[in-house]
């Protein structure tokens, strides 16, 4: 009885007809508004955001981990991870050769090389071995619903949940996709397919030699990456490695110092708020180059640890792939 009045209750919701974007929760307001603006009709927007499978599950488990505590210990481990990842050298050189005839059309297209992009997909799914098994727009309905905007951060969470969630609703829509089916299997972040991606990310998509991308495709997924950076990056110049410095010492250095300095940035001697850093490349006209790349890299992601990470991995991947 109790399915039958639930099963009632959504064929009229589904059924019904909606010119605009009023809602109780004022954020759904905000998320519809947004996609509707993308291009989304009210209706397709007011049943995915009135769906029963996609706005009342909650994820437990994404919630604990976006937990400030939790994301400390992220960073901590992000330099645990680059030193495991040293292994698996031999692993991205097989993938470059593999790959090959992709990574020369990406990088005669954006001028990304190639090492950076694998080592990237290394970091991020260990070249797709690594499953995702949260759907991304109930992790973002989660952070909206939950979350009670009073620190800085919390804002920008808020904000950064409803953008997703309106991304979403808005890639379903243009894939001709009924909200229900709307599946998109992410990392406890929200993040998406083999390089990453977090949905607001999705205009940077493309397919190899294809009008849409599948970012569960390899060859997509090094085409999303090239493009992601080329465009958000202005990253369109080849990194030359000789004039890089030794990476793996330099690496070694900059640990030292993020042990030494609290506020350590590997690039930045502050942040869009004003907060200042001790920046270890900054004013070292021997660490120019390396500084110029690697904050090319953090708009991937904005860890100093990832984007040393990231370097060390392509540098070690371009001179073994040149031996």
């Amino acid at each position: 009885m109790i399915r039958l009045i639930l099963l009632l209750t959504l064929t009229t919701i589904l059924s019904a007809k909606y010119t605009n974007c009023e809602f109780q929760n004022k954020h759904y307001t905000d998320v519809c508004k947004k996609a509707v603006k993308n291009g989304v009709s009210y209706t397709y927007a007011n049943k995915f955001l009135l769906s029963y499978f996609k706005t009342k599950k909650y994820d437990e488990v994404s919630w604990k981990y976006l937990q400030p505590r939790h994301i400390e210990t992220h960073k901590k481990s992000e330099k645990k991870a680059n030193n495991v990842l040293v292994k698996h050298i031999p692993k991205i050189v097989e993938h470059l050769k593999k790959y090959k005839k992709v990574y020369d059309y990406s990088e005669k297209k954006y001028g990304v090389n190639r090492e950076i992009i694998a080592s990237i997909l290394m970091k991020e799914t260990k070249l797709g071995k690594i499953k995702p098994t949260h759907d991304a727009f109930i992790v973002f309905n989660t952070i909206v619903v939950r979350t009670k905007p009073k620190t800085s951060r919390q804002k920008w969470l808020l904000k950064m949940g409803k953008t997703n969630m309106a991304s979403i609703i808005t890639h379903c829509y243009k894939k001709g996709v009924v909200p229900e089916e709307c599946n998109l299997p992410s990392s406890y972040a929200g993040a998406v397919g083999i390089p990453q991606f977090m949905p607001n990310s999705f205009v940077y998509t493309d397919g190899y030699k294809t009008k849409t991308a599948d970012l569960t495709k390899m060859e997509d997924a090094i085409m999303s990456a090239s493009k992601f950076l080329h465009k958000k990056a202005d990253f369109s110049k080849l990194i030359k490695w000789d004039k890089m410095p030794d990476i793996p010492k330099i690496e070694s250095a900059w640990y030292d110092y993020e042990h030494k300095y609290k506020d350590a940035s590997l690039v930045y001697t502050k942040n869009k708020h004003g907060k200042k850093y001790k920046c270890f490349t900054c004013d070292k006209k021997e660490l120019s180059y390396l500084n110029e790349y690697a904050k090319k890299v953090m708009k991937y992601n904005n860890s100093s640890n990832y984007a040393i990470g990231v370097i060390r991995l392509a540098y070690d991947s371009h001179y073994l792939l040149n031996k």
